[in-house]
């Protein structure tokens, strides 16, 4: 395997590995198979959950409030980052709306590291990152209803 950059290009000695690659085109990859069993792949990695709860953002009420009051200093404890994702004392804020605040309590809940842990565990692991009003409430109904 010869790495440059993001690009990466393998030697394959089975058409069924290079089949399987190739399913994973589909995925998050692009793929490039030479008549003489070289892949090319490229892969991009993006942090599309932060795009989304950054776009979402705008979207909720509350948080538009809050960005309001930050840009004219009156939030205390709300930063705007570089990127305009507004975060309360480091952490994440999540908006609620759509499905991004149950997209992230299955995710979590369901890691291989962090396999059901209790609401407790649940609580202080994602208020690290992460806030939301109601936050410690949601965290409880989910883990009940596990």
């Amino acid at each position: 395997m010869v790495s440059i950059g993001s690009l990466s290009c393998l030697g394959v000695t089975k058409r069924t590995l290079a089949m399987e690659i190739q399913h994973l085109e589909f995925k998050f990859m692009q793929l490039s198979i030479s008549k003489r069993g070289g892949v090319l792949a490229s892969i991009e990695v993006r942090a599309t959950f932060m795009e989304e709860i950054k776009a979402k953002q705008f979207e909720d009420e509350n948080l538009n409030d809050l960005r309001k009051k930050t840009v004219i200093g009156k939030a205390q404890d709300m930063v705007l980052d570089a990127e305009g994702v507004l975060s309360l004392k480091g952490r994440i804020c999540v908006p609620r709306v759509g499905d991004l605040i149950q997209i992230l309590l299955t995710e979590s809940h369901g890691l291989r590291y962090f396999i059901h842990p209790s609401v407790t565990k649940m609580y202080q692991d994602l208020k690290r990152l992460y806030w939301w009003s109601g936050m410690k409430k949601d965290i409880a109904e989910f883990v009940a209803k596990c």
